[in-house]
């Protein structure tokens, strides 16, 4: 666990609303979207801190909110999914897709010739846009990266997300700080004081949006050490707040 981050007292902890990345920050960073190790017990774990919020636990990933669910069924949790381009206000609740254009469909076919000369860059296709990764051939990614941004240059109502060995199109004005706003604004999140983890650049303004609001946004590798770290104070939350995981 985490020296840097204290566990907030029980009065405290139960007062909170908590919103969580996902890769990186609850499962460790993997070569491909596709290949994480979901850590036994993850599901469980998030289960427990949801109950002991009161419902107030959020995911807020860049991935769709439907590959979430497959990877942590059968739990289901209030998401922000893609960016903040889909929410999921509850966690029995629809996907609700942002108001917001789709990227054009000659973008995606560009990309995905540019991903086919550099060996290992993989192309993720997403509601409003999409991602290039290049963890696996990280010396292509300022090639990808000059590429998209002459494509959004086309179009000014899309900009580019500067994540870690990746580079995405989606819309403007979309962003997991907007996300956290808008759960944050309605029960059973309205009223808690608002704690953010993330990982990533692209984590950021959810994390600012947290602070912003009177509560805290923490980044894996400062306040903690890895996800493992966080997974072990998330659990040591929820036993304060009142909920210990069953034996």
């Amino acid at each position: 666990m985490s020296g840097v981050v204290p566990v907030p007292p029980r009065g405290i902890a139960r007062r909170i609303a908590v919103f969580l990345d996902f890769d990186g920050t609850l499962v460790e960073i993997a070569p491909r979207p596709d290949a994480i190790v979901v850590p036994l017990g993850l599901s469980r774990l998030l289960g427990d801190l949801a109950q002991a919020t009161g419902g107030a636990t959020a995911l807020l990933s860049g991935r769709p909110i439907s590959d979430l669910d497959r990877w942590l069924a059968p739990l289901r949790l209030a998401a922000a999914g893609c960016h903040g381009a889909e929410l999921r206000r509850r966690p029995d609740g629809p996907a609700e897709p942002a108001a917001a254009p789709c990227c054009p469909d000659r973008w995606l076919e560009l990309a995905t010739r540019l991903a086919a000369r550099h060996p290992g860059a993989l192309v993720e296709r997403k509601p409003f846009g999409f991602a290039l990764h290049a963890r696996a051939c990280p010396g292509a990614l300022p090639e990808l990266r000059d590429a998209l941004a002459a494509l959004v240059a086309e179009d000014r109502r899309f900009r580019l997300l500067h994540a870690h060995m990746a580079v995405e199109v989606l819309p403007r004005g979309v962003h997991k700080g907007a996300a956290l706003a808008a759960l944050l604004d309605q029960p059973p999140f309205a009223g808690r004081v608002p704690i953010a983890i993330g990982d990533d650049v692209t984590d950021e303004d959810a994390l600012a949006e947290a602070r912003a609001r009177g509560g805290h946004g923490y980044r894996v590798g400062e306040s903690f050490r890895d996800p493992g770290a966080v997974r072990a104070w998330l659990a040591a939350v929820a036993r304060e707040a009142g909920h210990a995981p069953a034996a």
